[in-house]
């Protein structure tokens, strides 16, 4: 049996002895496994058309005679979005601990659908910020939950390239939205007023399809283990191994012992991070500060640019974005095997860097006026290309490197202090900028994500995790793990 009370403390019901583990780690890549990566990963793609979406439609929001958004408004939005995002993933996180992935799945889900169909119904920038705080607050709860139940289900020979893709999906949705605005936003077939709207609310039809598709994913096993349903972990592992027909029987795999808890304190999380792990701590953070910063502030005011230095009209954002989001899709793809291989340290060092240099190169032609929107496009897909595997990288990076019993909180915690020294930031400040109508101010906006990322990669150098292909129990040892 896979699971049983040891020896000396069979009396001790609180107490387990488990392989599910190396159980999980030992499965090939099946069916089940490209259904989780379907099911969960779409919410990436949700997220890419949301964050398209708002900044495709920046331009429709400045002309709407019901909305009249100024640039600073539209920065605004998206700092209220990001700011949902921080929150919600804080406390989303928490519960996600506490309650079990599979049961946050709905209930961030439902938040995000229900904010998503407001947002369309908005009137002033008012209504639409609360709207949009909301929705970020769904999705941000979503990343805590989905970020840990990825590692946790994933293969570890696998499990840097599968993260790293799942979080590059954001860019499917992202071409999906520069697509769609191309539609919403041509006023020769949408009234442009009600187009701004029709997007959102389809992104509130398509959480609806998700929904459902979640319905047959398992609860983590390895949640399951560490809170005291032995029996239903052992049940879920069976049921997963009976999907590969082939399996060698699985005796003599590796074990361990660690006492089951129903919660992990606040203050043991607390320690834990600024004792036991601060130098992973320390790392995980500015991973997370640095892409959201250079990721946020770019993207949330790419249409601005376009249409304020380059007279792209509005309704035309959408082609520039589609190779854009290539790039960056692209990148996780063809790249991220090797941070199996090669090594995160080696890999994150790599991207972060290579970012930040072409980032100020790009600037750099920017401020003097020797590039074109064309041309500008194909540096920012070259850029990102690069960037893309960057920043997912943070995410995986945060999500492996700490314990199974706090793992979703962790997740929330450095993806909220990121996001709001970065991404909250970064979207007024370029905002601002962008407002001043100086290409120098906007360089200098650009400098400061280069020199940010670049001081990442070296962070990562000196002080990353090499987490490659190890188990997550070997990386981060439980907390209740018992020698």
């Amino acid at each position: 049996m896979a699971i049983s009370q040891a020896g000396a403390d069979r009396r001790n019901a609180d107490v387990v002895e488990t392989d599910i583990p190396a159980r999980l780690d030992r499965l090939p890549w099946g069916r089940f496994h490209t259904l989780v990566v379907v099911a969960l990963g779409i919410t990436w793609v949700l997220d890419g058309l949301e964050v398209t979406l708002a900044g495709s439609l920046a331009g429709a929001l400045k002309q709407s005679p019901v909305l009249r958004f100024t640039n600073t408004d539209v920065g605004i939005a998206a700092s209220a979005y990001l700011a949902g995002a921080v929150l919600g993933a804080l406390f989303f996180g928490w519960l996600t601990d506490r309650l079990g992935r599979k049961k946050l799945f709905f209930v961030t889900l439902a938040v995000y659908l229900t904010a998503t169909a407001a947002t369309a119904l908005s009137w002033n920038i008012a209504s639409f910020a609360l709207f949009r705080f909301i929705t970020g607050a769904g999705i941000g709860g979503e990343y805590a939950a989905i970020n840990s139940t990825i590692q946790e289900l994933i293969p570890a020979r696998m499990r840097g390239w599968t993260d790293l893709v799942i979080n590059g999906s954001f860019w499917i949705g992202a071409a999906v939205g520069a697509l769609g605005s191309l539609v919403l936003l041509d006023p020769a077939i949408i009234d442009p007023d009600f187009g701004w709207r029709l997007a959102f609310l389809i992104g509130a039809a398509l959480a609806l399809v998700i929904f459902f598709m979640r319905m047959w994913l398992p609860e983590s096993p390895r949640w399951l283990m560490t809170h005291g349903h032995a029996d239903e972990a052992h049940r879920v592992v069976t049921g997963i191994e009976a999907r590969f027909a082939d399996l060698p029987p699985g005796h003599g795999l590796p074990r361990v012992r660690l006492r089951t808890r129903r919660r992990t304190p606040l203050l043991e999380v607390a320690r834990t991070l600024i004792g036991q792990y601060r130098q992973r701590a320390w790392v995980g953070l500015a991973l997370m500060a640095a892409q959201a910063f250079f990721y946020n502030a770019i993207f949330f005011t790419y249409a601005l640019i376009l249409t304020d230095f380059y007279d792209v009209p509005a309704d035309h954002v959408g082609w520039y974005l589609l190779p854009f989001a290539a790039g960056n899709f692209l990148g996780p793809v063809l790249i991220g095997r090797l941070f199996d291989t090669l090594g995160r340290r080696v890999m994150i060092t790599f991207t972060y860097t290579i970012s930040g240099v072409l980032l100020a190169a790009t600037g750099y032609l920017f401020m003097r006026d020797l590039i074109g929107a064309e041309t500008q496009t194909i540096c920012w897909m070259v850029i990102f290309f690069f960037a893309s595997a960057a920043a997912s990288s943070a995410y995986l990076t945060v999500s492996e490197i700490f314990p199974l019993e706090m793992r979703a909180l962790a997740i929330a915690l450095f993806y909220a202090f990121g996001t709001g020294v970065g991404g909250i930031v970064g979207p007024w400040l370029f905002g601002a900028l962008i407002d001043t109508g100086s290409r120098v101010s906007v360089f200098g906006g650009y400098l400061l994500g280069a020199v940010l990322m670049i001081l990442g990669g070296l962070v990562a150098w000196r002080w990353g995790i090499a987490a490659e292909r190890k188990p997550l129990e070997t990386v981060a040892r439980p907390l209740t793990f018992i020698d």
